[in-house]
């Protein structure tokens, strides 16, 4: 087998081995990158550029630029934004008249390969930008493939330009015929991979865009539930990232690749979407006779109206012949128990970590010692049945049938999210979000699953769940704890079964509480004890 054929055999192998490495690339910079390297290493160039064609069609935008011999190297995976020396090339001149002098947009036009000996020499093209080009580095541009992409539709989408080919001495040479055929193969195969990536991260940022739109119907709902949709995924991921960064101790084996952190994203997304199903007045119960409104407002009219009725009650009795000062008495003693029931009232309204039994005893009785006269001159109890159930509430401002509603949230999550069709390296979603109000212990909800029944992200996310409902600030029933307080909550939720330890102790040790309160907490919360 003669040189010729070994060369044209071994690049052949090259080009089949570069198309199954580009088909396996999913970060777009450095398919990008590795579509312009191969074809440079399979045509031998000493340059290379990579075009893309914007989003309007009019101009092809510079991606990658690589010249080996000046060491230079734009874009891609180096980190070295295309500079302003290399602006976009319009597709089609102020007239509307195609570019045809510029030979990458040419070549995006036709939809051609134009193979060029030595641009010096070379007829029917400008190549001034490359002369200026070559006077300011020393560098000789000499010979020129330029190659269009095509995707499925046949539509061009960018283009591959190599310059200045070299044989095995250094020197410069032409391109030569088999140098287009695998220069052109090479393209045909980086189109289908960019393209799929295109198409991929396409459908990836449409799918992010519907999961914010949930969040923002959320949001537009309630802006308190809204605020904890998007701080709950971020705190997930840094304590996921903590926990992967961990090398001692029982989680010192968990490892996240990217597809695995994007998976968990999602979930942490999604953890709360079932809350679109939750009545506003629910989610947003401030007082513990709120609903649409505050029904203590309700209870304040009642009091004015048994305050009349002592009052006129008064006058009638003096007017009947009874001992003014007598009445006088009974009037100020009525009237100052009737304040002091009504400021009590107001108080409980308000909710709180416990509620005493015998407050609980003197509402009930509250409701029972004082009647009044509604709009059809009926005597009717001071306080119904439900404001009694709501004004005894002992911590909170929850009913056990409303406490019900809000916990159904997750059964909704869950459902919902069971009914995607999710693609095997997001089919974890349902399970991640669904479980961040388990426990460790098997007491929590819907599943009552135990810690060895739930996967670490899912055990995060209770975490994450819980820590940034102690911290929030824009809770309308409660103030926000200090970190001090909320990580004093979370160890004897740690020791009691309710959430995970191990997890709890990767929290504190790597301060993932202290990055979290940094970004989203007031500066008061932060303080020394923490």
């Amino acid at each position: 087998m003669d040189t010729t054929l070994e060369d044209l055999f071994r690049r052949l192998e090259q080009l089949n081995a570069i198309g199954t490495a580009l088909s396996h690339e999913r970060n777009l910079a450095r398919l990008l990158e590795n579509i312009l390297l191969a074809a440079k290493a399979i045509t031998q160039a000493d340059g290379g550029t990579l075009y893309r064609v914007s989003e309007d069609g009019r101009a092809l935008h510079f991606e990658i630029v690589r010249t080996d011999s000046l060491n230079l190297a734009f874009g891609g995976a180096t980190g070295q934004p295309i500079s302003a020396q290399f602006p976009d090339l319009p597709l089609y001149l102020d007239d509307g008249s195609p570019n045809n002098s510029m030979v990458a947009a040419y070549s995006a036009i036709r939809a051609e390969t134009v193979n060029i000996a030595d641009a010096y020499t070379a007829a029917g093209f400008d190549f001034s930008g490359t002369r200026r080009f070559d006077r300011t580095t020393g560098y000789r541009s000499q010979s020129f493939l330029t190659v269009p992409m095509k995707n499925h539709e046949n539509e061009v989408i960018g283009v591959l330009q190599l310059i200045n080919a070299r044989n095995d001495d250094g020197s410069v040479r032409a391109f030569t015929d088999a140098d287009r055929r695998l220069a052109e193969s090479l393209a045909s195969q980086a189109s289908v991979a960019l393209t799929n990536r295109l198409l991929i991260t396409q459908l990836e940022t449409l799918f992010e865009s519907f999961v914010n739109l949930i969040n923002m119907a959320i949001d537009e709902k309630s802006p308190y539930t809204g605020g904890h949709c998007q701080r709950v995924p971020v705190l997930t991921m840094l304590l996921a990232e903590a926990v992967n960064d961990t090398t001692e101790g029982p989680l010192a084996g968990f490892r996240m690749t990217d597809k695995d952190r994007y998976e968990l994203k999602i979930a942490g997304l999604l953890h709360d979407c079932g809350k679109v199903t939750t009545p506003v007045h629910v989610v947003d119960k401030a007082t513990k006779l709120q609903t649409l409104f505050d029904r203590i407002h309700l209870v304040d009219t009642r009091f004015e109206v048994v305050r009349r009725d002592i009052e006129i009650e008064a006058l009638q009795a003096i007017a009947a012949g009874e001992a003014r000062l007598a009445v006088e008495a009974r009037r100020v003693d009525r009237l100052r128990q009737l304040d002091d029931d009504r400021e009590f009232l107001r108080r409980c309204n308000v909710g709180g970590e416990a509620m005493r039994p015998e407050d609980q005893a003197r509402v009930r009785a509250i409701a029972d010692a004082w009647r009044w006269s509604g709009p059809d001159s009926q005597p009717a109890p001071f306080l119904s049945a439900d404001e009694v159930e709501n004004l005894t509430i002992r911590a909170g401002t929850l009913t056990a049938a409303e406490r019900e509603i809000i916990n159904y949230h997750i059964v909704a999550t869950i459902k919902m999210l069971e009914e995607l069709p999710w693609p095997k390296h997001l089919r974890n979603v349902p399970e991640y979000a669904g479980g961040h109000h388990e426990r460790m212990d098997g007491k929590g909800y819907p599943k009552g699953l135990t810690r060895e029944q739930m996967s670490v992200q899912a055990r995060v996310m209770g975490i994450a769940d819980i820590f940034e409902a102690l911290t929030a600030s824009d809770r309308p029933y409660k103030k926000p704890m200090k970190l001090s307080e909320a990580l004093g909550i979370l160890r004897k939720f740690a020791e009691g079964g309710h959430i995970d330890p191990d997890l709890f102790e990767v929290f504190v040790r790597q301060k993932v509480y202290l990055r979290y309160a940094e970004q989203f907490l007031d500066a008061e919360q932060i303080d020394e004890g923490a």
